[in-house]
């Protein structure tokens, strides 16, 4: 389980469970909860690589968004895979 501090979001912590290049599962801590409940379902399943290309750069308040906070932390996955 992979547990990311989020930044200038309501959230304040992603947890995210992966399965190679697939995530498996999706937390939030905090945020508003229908939204979160429902990237978090959205995500699951798919590949990590398509869900930041979908995600990144989503805006809600500052210049960042909670899909966009998960967008980073499975850029930072796929980074340390790739380490």
């Amino acid at each position: 389980m992979y547990s990311y501090r989020t930044k200038g979001t309501c959230s304040s912590q992603i947890l995210i469970e992966t399965d190679g290049d697939t995530v498996v599962s999706v937390e939030f801590v905090g945020g508003c909860r229908g939204n979160t409940q429902g990237v978090a379902q959205l995500a699951r399943g798919r590949k990590i690589d398509d869900l930041i290309e979908l995600l990144s750069g989503i805006q809600c308040r500052g210049n960042t968004s909670c899909p966009d906070q998960l967008a980073r932390a499975l850029t930072e996955i796929r980074e340390s895979a790739n380490a």
